[in-house]
């Protein structure tokens, strides 16, 4: 409520209002004057909003810009990450997902329609299990996949799941796609997969996420199902900006 206030006593000074200086005003004082404020000016309460958002919105985008400017390595180039596409392609889109998102799985092949119609593009993934133990299964086996040879198309193959990843239905992929089931569990206990796990979640928070599927893009966040068109336009910006 006082940063409420505070920002119709700026918006009153601001139009022509004379109050005493902010840090010499008491509680009580805010409140009085704003109320003269708002009794004199109503729109200025339209205003207070506005510049209270705008700074909210430039202190959100600055602190984004700083995540990406610090982490830019980690989220673009860890060697801990899953890469499909071209793993020397000049653009990197990151996604972060879990295979118990139905949004995720209708992003999947919006994905793989960018990777196929762009053949300077890398996909970097951050197993982001938020979901439940289903998630959180399918995401180790996925990463322990890796040991195998076969993450790209186990990936396909849980996003292409009917219904939820579950230990039951993640191994029954695990046999169709011929992988060694004692390999796999074993691999799934690896400390790399614990660590990108944990890695993908501290990067979600930094980076405000709260759902799957989310993306990056060069400097632009998309969090959230986005369309091919939407996708490659963000892809030409990056490059557009070089």
């Amino acid at each position: 409520m006082k940063r409420i206030l505070a920002g119709l006593v700026a918006i009153a000074m601001s139009i022509g209002i004379p109050m005493a200086r902010a840090d010499e005003l008491s509680d009580s004082d805010v409140k009085r004057l704003a109320l003269e404020a708002i009794l004199e000016n109503p729109e200025i309460i339209m205003q207070a909003i506005q510049l209270l958002q705008q700074r909210e919105d430039q202190a959100k985008a600055d602190a984004i810009g700083s995540v990406l400017e610090n982490q830019r390595e980690l989220l673009e180039q860890d060697p801990n990450a899953p890469v499909i596409g071209n793993p020397e392609g000049d653009v990197t889109v990151v996604e972060f997902f879990d295979y118990n998102c139905p949004y995720c799985k209708r992003a999947a092949p919006v994905v793989k329609n960018v990777i196929a119609g762009d053949s300077d593009v890398r996909v970097v993934y951050r197993e982001w299990p938020i979901l439940g133990e289903g998630s959180d299964f399918a995401a180790r086996a996925a990463l322990a996949s890796r040991n195998q040879g076969k993450y790209e198309e186990f990936h396909w193959a849980l996003m292409a799941l009917n219904g939820r990843a579950t230990e039951a239905s993640v191994m029954k992929v695990v046999r169709e796609l011929g992988l060694d089931e004692d390999q796999l569990r074993a691999d799934m206990e690896a400390p790399e997969v614990d660590a990108h796990i944990q890695v993908s979640m501290e990067l979600a928070r930094q980076l405000g996420f709260s759902g799957t599927p989310s993306f990056v893009i060069g400097d632009a966040l998309a969090p959230g199902l986005i369309a091919e068109d939407d996708m490659t336009r963000l892809i030409e910006a990056v490059r557009d900006a070089r």
